[in-house]
């Protein structure tokens, strides 16, 4: 949380859009935003609102997919491996320093449970630290946003130049 991929997806799609690159740009978390009752997760309804929007997407000839998510642990790598029918995935992890990324927090989730999600940045940066799903680490911090997703596709091997 914090680290900018919400900011980097949108940025890295309007370069790839710019370039005339088809793709689709989805920010996981907001297919998974609701309150299930009877539901423990609702990881298992965002995957399959995954699959479904992926599903509209190829069904128009969208080959490429960006996805911005935290990848905790491989199953749920694995599950959105499998929802967007991938034949290659690269993971990118986004860094910036833990007051960086605490402060982007306090801006954005200015709401009742804004304590828990700022708590929730050393958390899930531990989390990330030892599942070390990245292929690749891409820094977010006092460089412009353009720098960081023009970064982030030419290592992904999106875009050349």
């Amino acid at each position: 949380m914090g680290a900018g991929k919400s900011a980097v997806l949108g940025e890295a799609s309007d370069i790839l859009a710019l370039r005339h690159i088809a793709h689709a740009a989805i920010d996981l978390d907001a297919l998974g935003l609701a309150h299930i009752a009877s539901a423990a997760s609702n990881d298992g309804v965002m995957y399959r609102n995954l699959q479904s929007v992926c599903e509209n997407y190829a069904s128009l000839g969208v080959k490429r997919v960006l996805l911005a998510r935290a990848m905790e642990d491989r199953a749920g790598l694995e599950l959105c491996h499998g929802a967007v029918s991938a034949t290659n995935t690269v993971v990118c992890r986004l860094t910036a320093s833990m007051e960086v990324m605490e402060q982007r927090i306090k801006r954005r989730e200015s709401g009742v449970l804004q304590r828990e999600y700022v708590a929730r940045v050393a958390k899930l940066n531990d989390i990330l630290d030892h599942a070390r799903l990245e292929d690749f680490t891409v820094t977010n911090e006092n460089r412009p946003l353009s720098e960081v997703a023009h970064e982030m596709l030419l290592r992904a091997g999106w875009i050349s130049d």
